[in-house]
Order: C-alpha cells, then structure tokens, then sequence
C-alpha cells in the first residue's frame, strides 16, 4: 500500500522480510536508508504501524493515521518516524514477528490496526510496556485489551440494532435475514449475538452462514442465497470485508441487499451501513499516539481503556441501489446519509 514518510533503517526490513519468507513468502516493502537522526533542534520518535491485514477499512485507517502523524510532527517540531505500514496478513505468526522486529528496533509506540494485531502487539510489549495504542477494536473488553496500563486506543463499536432497525425500515415485510460472518473474528461474535437476539424477539427467521476464507465467505453467501433469504447483515469483520468484492455482485444480482458493519463494505459493493467515519478514528488514533510518545501513555487520559467513535453515518452504495431498484429515503430517519460509488480499493 501507499505510505509516507521517514523510514526504518534498513536493517529491520531486511530482517521483517526474510522472517515473512519463512512463513510462506508475504512480501515486505522494500525500504531506504533514512537521516532522521535526533539532533539538539529536533527530538526524533519511532512508531511502528501494524495492519492485520491489508484491505479498504484497515488502509483507510493506515492513511489517517500516517498523515496525521505527518501533521503533528509538523505541527510540533518533531520528528515522527514510521516507515513502511506493515501488514501482518492475517497470520499471527507474521505479526509476532513484526512485533519482535519493532520491539527490538526500540520503537517508542506500536499502532496495530484490528483485534488480531492489536492483541498480539498487547502481548509482545508485555516486558518492555512499550505503548500500544489500537485503532478500530469494535469490542476492547472481550478482547482483552482493558486494564492494562501501557495500552489505549480507538473502538468502533458496532450499533446492531440500528443497522437491523434499517433493514426492516427499508423492507417491513422482510422474514428471513442471513447473518455472514467469521467465527475466527472476535470483532464478529457479540454484533452477531446482539443481531440474533434482536431477531428471535421479533420472531424473525435468519441464518447463520460462516467462513475464515475467502473461498469459504463466497461459499457461505452462496448458501444464503440459495436459502432465500430477504437480507444479509455482516458486523465490522475482516475476513468477510477482505471478500466483499468477490460477493457483492452475487447478492446484486439475487436481489439481496447486504447491510454491513463499516463504510469500506458500502465501497466495495455492499448496499448499506450505520458506523464510524474510519479517516476521523485514524486522526485520533494517531493522536492518542502523539500523546503517548511525548508524554508517555498516561498523558493519552485514557490508559487502560478505550475511546469509542461516533457514529451515526449512514453509507448507501448507490450503484448497489440502483441494481437493487432500492429507495432508500426511508434511511433518512437513521442519520446523515452519505452516498459512495463502488471502488477496488
């Protein structure tokens, strides 16, 4: 993905790339040599920027957060170095040996972008309490990333009902819903018992249908639509984000609008969404990065905890609509509708 800024010296991605060779040859961007050294005038800081892996949601937050990194040290006179975002491909192995890598170059904070990075990130800082500061965990609490003195970050907890409130807005006569998700996504498992509460207490039909593949997320949404059902809904997951391009036309063309957890799902095909803006909650992530690297993890106000996004934005694909033949006026009720187009990115 596209980045900016100075640089890690070379060392470390030289060591980062041969490390993710051995674990099945994902690739590193390659880096160069930077000048960024401390001087009396500019106080220089590393921070390491890890994505779980790569796809729209995590690169639009990668971006916020770079560029706004880039700001503040402007701002403030600093240097702020991150290099290359890393992506941990959604491999835990490849992201401990990230973490390893980042821990020993002696970065002074650690950016990981999802539940998997940023609980692998949590466990690698343990000894050094180098600070780790999350963006886009959707449930800090069962991932286990509260209480704990050097970590922090930025929550985009999913509002359930409101999304399943939106379904039945735009088709009262809806009886069964498909729920499409990932059992291998933390981010996943209380949206989809929240979605499944709210249906057994209206009486509503739905199904559940799982992958942790992309084959096996195209397979899943085939299965829902061979069921017939009327809607399908998917929380802010990864894996199912990572397919959206390889199912939104199949639900398009069975005339099922999918409804789902983020903006970059309604990008990439899907109908509809109420969530957080992914550019603002990478600006305060990267905030809360600043603080903690001038003024140490306290100074964030927040260590321990979380901060959770706004939300409140409703993202219609239009496109979708379209093909759908779908008015969506009756999503006005919900909030600030903001209208996208599909794109591959």
């Amino acid at each position: 993905m596209k980045t900016t800024g100075r640089l890690f010296r070379t060392g470390m991605a030289v060591l980062l790339a041969a490390a993710m060779a051995a674990c099945g040859g994902s690739e590193a961007a390659s880096v160069t040599e930077s000048p960024a050294a401390e001087t009396a005038e500019t106080k220089a800081y590393k921070v390491a920027v890890v994505k779980q892996l790569d796809h729209a949601s995590l690169d639009e937050i990668a971006n916020a957060i770079t560029s706004q990194l880039d700001a503040l040290a402007a701002e403030n006179g600093i240097v702020i170095e991150y290099g290359n975002v890393y992506s941990g491909q959604n491999d835990q192995t490849v992201l401990q040996q990230i973490a390893s890598q980042a821990l020993a170059d002696g970065v002074d904070a650690i950016i990981p972008i999802a539940t998997l990075a940023a609980q692998t990130m949590t466990a690698a800082a343990a000894d050094s309490e180098t600070p780790v500061i999350f963006a886009a965990i959707s449930d800090p609490e069962a991932a286990e990333l509260t209480d704990i003195g050097y970590v922090t970050g930025t929550s985009d907890a999913l509002n359930t009902k409101q999304i399943m409130d939106m379904i039945f807005a735009q088709n009262p006569d809806a009886k069964k819903i498909g729920l499409l998700y990932s059992k291998s996504e933390a981010n996943s498992a209380a949206p989809i018992a929240e979605a499944v509460s709210y249906l057994q207490e209206k009486g509503i039909e739905y199904i559940e249908a799982t992958g942790n593949t992309n084959d096996e997320v195209i397979q899943a949404a085939g299965a829902l639509i061979g069921a017939g059902v009327d809607a399908v809904f998917t929380p802010t997951d990864n894996v199912v984000m990572a397919a959206e391009l390889a199912i939104a036309d199949s639900f398009i063309e069975a005339g099922i609008p999918h409804y789902a957890g983020a903006d970059s799902f309604v990008r990439n095909g899907a109908f509809a969404t109420c969530g957080v803006n992914y550019t603002e909650l990478g600006k305060e992530t990267a905030v809360l990065a600043f603080r903690a690297i001038t003024g140490g993890i306290g100074s964030t106000g927040i260590a321990g905890s979380y901060e959770v996004m706004p939300g409140g934005i409703i993202t219609v694909n239009t496109e979708t609509a379209g093909a759908l033949g779908a008015d969506y006026a009756a999503l006005k009720d919900f909030g600030e509708i903001v209208e996208v187009l599909t794109t591959e990115d």
